[in-house]
């Protein structure tokens, strides 16, 4: 394999990485030399390898990028940049153990936290925290429209565009893909901070709330997270941005040229949000009944942390394991939910679980009437037989690395609550689990480092959809 396209790419990436250090090393050098140093060491460290990446990468010729090299640049991405992301986080004594599960959580916006008293931490690290979130949502929204259905990883093929059917577009076509997006991203951020900061929250908490919302990451500037504002207001324009941050936003782009009849018809779409209602209404009835509310508090209550759980924000208002243990198993299956394809969200996604309700529609009538051909099809395409096997793989791998996870962490010492929601919360990008370790009140610090170090490498094989990690195992991904 030609490596030199990917150390181009990689390069570029960690250059990126270290540009997006300057607001934070500026608000450090107020803060004084010793986090201005952390950060300093960090941006020249990471300026000085993303250069001489992308140097060794250019000598090489023309850019091309073929499928094996993307699957390459993509895990090597997601691994390796939250090490350079790390280096800031050593200036709150945490380990590089810590500090290295904090950043992979950040960058892949599961929003798992190792960090406490949130509230008195320096403002650079606070805000580079929400950085690393929000680099992530835009590039894992880059990576799922653009690369994956390229890669036909996880089903995604479904959803593959012109510039996706051959390698020779497939560069164009990103790019331009790309800044549709960015724009796009950058302007929900800049609608959130603007409503945040009218309803009430500072300029810095907006800021850094808009970024963490908008990626779907969950990180928040208090420890109490949204619960910490009590502003209904908040809680609802909170809501409706996360899930704005789920939807997908090839979904937006069409908005944007003037389809509006291709947004308002879009099959996902219209389930997520139909998902979102039916779900916040039922839990409502329920939080009713056992907090003694009116309706009117518990929708507000429900709604925003069943909107949070399901787009793998990982928000809390309140800890809903106090709200019985109906509440309790529904936010556990909520976990494995997840947005919509082509969004910052994490998990399964709904446009799998449409499949699979098609797939099994069809089974079921082909038992009925064995004579007869069932077509499948998802929003005017068909389902052909790759893809329906790339989903049920998708579940199979997940449902298995959930297992081995869950036993390891358990072998570790952690009880099974806590092992099992865990590696289902970092698996699927949400970040809080249940218990009284790491639930919606809690964190991960208790966990041992060995623990963490498993839960970092889980959320990066949940992020990346598992078989964009694990073909890099294969022998015959490397013959030539």
């Amino acid at each position: 394999m030609n490596f030199a396209p990917v150390l181009r790419v990689f390069g570029v990436l960690v250059v990126v990485l270290a540009i997006a250090m300057l607001p934070s090393l500026a608000l450090a050098i107020v803060e004084g030399p010793a986090n201005a140093a952390h950060f300093g060491l960090s941006l020249v460290v990471a300026l000085t390898i993303g250069a001489s990446f992308f140097a060794l990468g250019a000598t090489s010729g023309p850019f091309e990028l073929n499928r094996r090299q993307c699957f390459v640049v993509t895990a090597s991405a997601w691994t390796a940049l939250p090490a350079f992301a790390a280096i800031p986080l050593l200036g709150t004594s945490a380990s590089f153990v810590d500090a290295y599960f904090e950043a992979t959580s950040g960058f892949t916006t599961t929003g798992a936290t190792v960090l406490a008293g949130l509230d008195d931490l320096p403002a650079s690290i606070l805000l580079w925290r929400s950085t690393l979130q929000w680099f992530g949502g835009v590039g894992i929204i880059v990576l799922a429209i653009t690369m994956m259905p390229f890669l036909r990883v996880g089903g995604m093929q479904l959803f593959r565009t012109e510039s996706s059917e051959n390698a020779d577009s497939f560069v164009a076509g990103s790019l331009a893909m790309a800044r549709w997006i960015v724009g796009i991203y950058l302007a929900l951020t800049c609608l959130g901070t603007l409503t945040y900061l009218t309803l009430g929250m500072s300029l810095f908490d907006a800021i850094n709330h808009a970024m963490t919302t908008v990626s779907t990451g969950g990180f928040s500037t208090h420890d109490a997270s949204f619960g910490h504002f009590k502003s209904g207001g908040l809680q609802w324009s909170a809501t409706i941005l996360m899930a704005c941050g789920a939807l997908p936003f090839v979904a937006y782009i069409r908005l944007a040229r003037g389809q509006y009849r291709d947004f308002s018809s879009d099959v996902q779409l219209r389930g997520f949000v139909a998902f979102l209602g039916v779900v916040s209404v039922f839990l409502a009835l329920s939080v009713m009944q056992t907090m003694h509310l009116g309706f009117g508090d518990a929708i507000k209550l429900a709604a925003f942390n069943v909107v949070s759980i399901v787009t793998t924000t990982g928000y809390a208002s309140a800890d809903y394991q106090a709200w019985g243990p109906l509440a309790i198993g529904a936010f556990f299956l909520l976990t494995f939910v997840g947005g919509c394809s082509g969004s910052t969200a994490g998990g399964i996604k709904i446009y799998r679980f449409q499949i699979l309700g098609r797939l099994a529609h069809a089974f079921l009538t082909q038992l009925a009437r064995p004579s007869r051909i069932v077509s499948v099809t998802y929003h005017g395409r068909r389902v052909d037989s790759d893809v329906a096997y790339a989903i049920l793989a998708f579940i199979a791998v997940l449902l298995f690395s959930l297992a081995a996870s869950t036993l390891v962490l358990s072998f570790l010492g952690l009880d099974l609550v806590t092992a099992l929601t865990a590696s289902a919360t970092c698996l699927t990008n949400v970040g809080p689990g249940l218990g009284a370790i790491i639930g919606p009140a809690g964190n991960f610090a208790a966990l041992p480092d060995a623990a963490k170090a498993i839960l970092s490498a889980m959320m990066v094989l949940g992020r990346l959809e598992f078989f964009t990690v694990l073909v890099l195992i294969l022998p015959s991904f490397w013959e030539r």
